[in-house]
């Protein structure tokens, strides 16, 4: 079987992108080559079969933990950096449908005028027609990133598996950018990722995936069909297993 044509590992997967994807080579906001790329991989993807559901960060334009740099609460920061991810839910939304997949933005905090209110059954209703969610608003409540929101979102909805995009191709023993010594993991338990403090994912969403039973899917979003070879489990990648 080629690369081309082989089934994807997992039927249901919820993809977690970070907001910095979005932006591409550019320094903050949103890029319109790399929204492009992005939606077009998430749209074949789904057109081969795949559910897909995408929690999607706001880093590209604000994250809540900036908030003490310009004396804003943390509360109050995380609520800012939700509104962040409903502007990248909702550019997504929109490159995912020009290339003819149908999407829907759902956002965990409420505001009718823009999207959806997320609620599990919606979602599900969604995937069951063969939409893309896009999970906006991370979980609706400040001191949970948008790791841990992806997670959960996985677990009630009942996904096989966590696609975590990245700007590297797995999980490493230390930062490769900074140590030309780091090692990359195949594959790791979820149990090894917390005790050993590796920051690919926050340490409540790894132990919410291991309450849940959950594999995490750790590859690179910077090639052309990344995600759809991470469904396959092709390329370089590290797999965390309950």
């Amino acid at each position: 079987m080629t690369n081309s044509t082989r089934a994807a590992k997992w039927k249901r997967v919820v993809v977690k992108l970070s907001g910095e994807a979005l932006m591409g080579d550019a320094g903050y906001g949103l890029d319109a080559g790399a929204l492009e790329r992005i939606a077009r991989d998430l749209a074949g993807a789904a057109g081969a079969g795949a559910e897909i559901v995408v929690v999607v960060g706001g880093g590209n334009f604000f994250r809540g933990v900036q908030g003490a740099d310009v004396r804003i609460e943390r509360a109050r920061a995380d609520s800012i950096g939700m509104l962040a991810t409903v502007m990248n839910g909702l550019a997504l939304e929109q490159a995912i449908e020009a290339q003819g997949q149908a999407a829907r933005t759902l956002s965990a905090v409420p505001m009718p005028s823009l999207c959806e209110s997320y609620a599990r059954r919606q979602a599900l209703h969604h995937l069951a027609k063969g939409r893309i969610v896009v999970a906006a608003g991370g979980t609706g409540n400040p001191f949970f990133t948008t790791d841990t929101a992806a997670v959960l979102r996985a677990a009630e909805l009942s996904a096989d598996a966590v696609l975590k995009a990245t700007q590297v191709d797995g999980v490493y023993t230390a930062d490769p950018k900074r140590d030309p010594n780091a090692r990359r993991y195949e594959s790791l338990t979820h149990a090894e990722a917390i005790a050993n403090n590796l920051a690919v994912m926050d340490t409540a969403a790894f132990a919410l995936a291991r309450e849940n039973k959950i594999p995490i899917i750790v590859f690179s979003i910077l090639e052309e069909g990344a995600i759809g070879a991470a469904l396959r489990g092709e390329g370089r990648l590290t797999e965390v297993t309950p």
